[in-house]
């Protein structure tokens, strides 16, 4: 059985889940873009009993009617994310918060109806390893 572990940006929240993840999806929706302050966030989706907060205490937040998300109190950093109506027993896991974020590969984009429009060809781009050369 496959095991990831990972946390926020400070330590204060730890965790590890178990098993096999059901999807990883790219999100990009504006409920997403906001709360993350990213063009999308990558999420995992497992059962809940799948996970294990092994240390801390996440805050949630009521991002929608149903939705709930949970953040590191101290640094801000999300972490997961329960709808009990649109997807019940499931949570998804912030895929960027795992100790190995290469554990499970993307499948998928969502919400792309909301994609911002410079994300289509991101891929395009000019890439630097770290930061371009001043000129």
């Amino acid at each position: 059985m496959e095991k990831n572990t990972g946390g926020c940006h400070c330590g204060a929240i730890r965790y590890e889940v178990s098993g096999d993840a059901l999807n990883h999806a790219l999100c990009h929706c504006r409920d997403c873009q906001r709360c993350a302050g990213a063009p999308m966030v990558g999420w995992t989706m497992y059962p809940e009993a799948a996970l294990t907060v092994t240390q801390g205490d996440p805050v949630t937040y009521t991002s929608s009617e149903n939705g709930r998300r949970q953040f590191c109190g101290h640094c801000g950093t999300g972490l997961f994310y329960i709808n009990t109506v649109m997807l019940p027993g499931i949570v998804d896991i912030q895929s960027a918060t795992y100790d190995n974020p290469d554990a499970v590969a993307a499948q998928v984009h969502i919400q792309t109806a909301d994609r911002i429009g410079w994300m289509e060809n991101a891929h395009a781009l000019p890439a630097f390893e770290r930061y371009p050369p001043m000129e």
